[in-house]
């Protein structure tokens, strides 16, 4: 019996409703997973040191990680009016040589920030600091950071920490681009081979389709990685970010992609992608 593959995703509600089926055996014919959880920015790293078979990463890591791992196109997260919001304890707070709390310095919020602030700052950010996601809002709360980014579900829940929306980035590169919101990505290990990277992709998108099939199936699942998430929040954030481009990314997703990174690799953030670096297999 072949050895599990080993995997990681976030504990967020999205992911578990997408890999619930297959983590679940619930995929005829998939291979069977031992399941790793973990924040973004760890799976970040995990990516970069090449340390699991297959991980959901942010898009922004492509470009560190794309000659060891092969970007799937199915089972990760773009969409439309989604994207990160930067948040300030007073409405029209000036960011200007202003210290900005951030998830992740390699994450595609990261990327969508410091392309807004490009035009949007004038006198440039002071410091940014790199805080793990659920200690972001209490630190702009608190006043130990002047803003702070933020992903997923705190969208839907930044009101209850007296918080207010200064920029939302995905509205900024929905504007300037008219291209979805590109934000977390699955890879796999290209030594895994081309056969089985179809098979992975297949496993996932199979994977996507149960769970919208039957939303109820993952319901348990999803509420008990949900990081005390009401199952309100858990359903919002679920329509949000699981949609067709989870399915598949299609031309708009992978042009998406690419105009991110191509963007970013412009104002010198990330390495320049080579031409083949997205093709999959």
């Amino acid at each position: 019996m072949a050895e599990p593959l080993r995997i990681a995703y976030s504990p967020c509600p999205n992911d578990t409703f997408v890999f619930h089926a297959w983590a679940h055996g619930l995929v005829p014919g998939a291979p069977a997973l031992d399941v790793t959880f973990a924040d973004i920015d760890v799976t970040n790293g995990m990516a970069e040191r090449g340390e699991l078979d297959v991980l959901k990463v942010s898009y922004a890591v492509l470009p560190w990680v794309l000659r060891e791992y092969a970007l799937l196109p199915c089972g990760g997260a773009l969409g439309h009016g989604c994207g990160p919001l930067v948040l300030t304890r007073e409405p029209d707070a000036d960011l200007s040589g202003r210290t900005v709390a951030v998830p992740s310095e390699r994450s595609t919020a990261y990327l969508l920030f410091r392309l807004w602030a490009a035009s949007e700052v004038p006198g440039g950010i002071g410091r940014v600091e790199v805080l793990p996601f659920h200690e972001i809002m209490p630190a702009v709360r608190d006043g130990r950071v002047d803003a702070g980014l933020v992903i997923h579900e705190a969208r839907f829940t930044y009101a209850d920490y007296g918080l207010h929306k200064l920029a939302d980035m995905g509205e900024h590169w929905e504007r300037t681009t008219g291209l979805p919101i590109p934000l977390g990505a699955i890879v796999a290990r290209r030594s895994l081979g081309e056969e089985r990277l179809r098979e992975l992709a297949d496993a996932a998108r199979a994977s996507v389709r149960a769970a919208w099939d039957d939303p109820a199936a993952s319901r348990d699942y999803v509420l008990a990685h949900a990081q005390e998430m009401d199952a309100r929040v858990a359903d919002q954030h679920i329509g949000l970010y699981v949609n067709e481009f989870t399915e598949d990314l299609g031309e708009k997703g992978y042009a998406a992609v690419r105009g991110l990174l191509t963007r970013a690799a412009a104002e010198g953030l990330v390495p320049p992608l080579g031409p083949d670096a997205l093709r999959f297999p």
